[in-house]
């Protein structure tokens, strides 16, 4: 029987490790297709500058490391000696941390309360509805007037897409919650609102809110960017910086710089995830 056992286990491990090796295989291969038609694309443009190839924005992204800058850390107020690449990396850490974590706070916040109280969802959804349409960086004029051009404005702006993201996905997890959880709690003796909303909605809902959090995390890095293409210090502010110059390399090797950024979050909070949620 245990021989039997172990052989039934070791096939299953051996087949998931052969698919996920060809999952890779996939997706490498998609990869070096995708710097085959980029390396096709650059060596056809002119003139050339307009579309690095890329072995020059691999130099130019190289280069971002070669040289130091410093920087203020606010609130402190000290400086801090760091390679080029991320020192303006982690200017942009500055406002987009603080705007993500706020950001997603408020918004779970308030989704979980409208989800769960009727009177309040009657009493705020037209604001809802007439706010959210608004884009993030529509507000970017109020930013500057309001904050200046700088970590709050920019913080600003990113607080505006994670609570929008973050409130939708609390709001229709408590919304989402089966009334037979919570019918079975009442028969335990769970009364009171606050402890059903802490016992049985929130893990109910755990999901929904961890997959908008993670989503708000991508998507706080494109409107950061934006952002700080009116002026605030940072990876967006050098983008445009570059190819103002026609540095269209130095471009790519920052928008590489985003994207390693937001890999290591993402792989980061995925595996929190799966910790907060293994008892699915």
């Amino acid at each position: 029987m245990s021989t039997r056992t172990d052989t039934s286990s070791d096939a299953v491990c051996a087949d998931n490790f052969e698919e996920d090796l060809r999952r890779y295989l996939r997706g490498l291969c998609g990869l070096f297709a995708f710097l085959f038609v980029w390396w096709v694309g650059a060596m056809t443009t002119r003139p050339s500058y307009l579309v690095p190839g890329p072995l020059e924005s691999m130099r130019a992204f190289v280069d971002l490391f070669a040289t130091s800058t410093a920087i203020v850390v606010p609130i402190l107020g000290s400086s801090l000696v760091l390679p080029t690449g991320l020192a303006h990396l982690a200017q942009t850490l500055f406002h987009y941390v603080p705007g993500l974590l706020l950001g997603a706070g408020c918004g779970i916040s308030l989704g979980l309360a409208m989800g769960w109280n009727g009177a309040l969802d009657d009493w705020l959804r037209p604001l809802v509805r007439v706010l959210r349409p608004i884009p993030p960086l529509a507000w970017v004029v109020f930013a500057i007037v309001w904050f200046g051009i700088h970590h709050t404005g920019a913080a600003f702006i990113v607080f505006v897409g994670a609570f929008w993201i973050n409130f939708y996905g609390a709001y229709g997890g408590v919304e989402g919650v089966s009334t037979e959880l919570t019918d079975a709690a009442s028969t335990l003796g769970v009364e009171r609102d606050l402890s059903m909303l802490k016992l049985v909605a929130l893990p109910s809902a755990a999901p929904q809110l961890l997959t908008g959090f993670r989503t708000s995390i991508g998507r706080c890095w494109m409107i950061v960017v934006g952002a700080e293409l009116f002026g605030a210090p940072g990876v967006g502010y050098e983008i445009i910086n570059a190819s103002n110059n026609l540095a269209m390399a130095t471009s790519v090797a920052y928008m590489v710089l985003i994207s390693l950024a937001f890999l290591c979050m993402d792989v980061g909070f995925r595996s929190l995830e799966r910790r907060v949620l293994a008892w699915r």
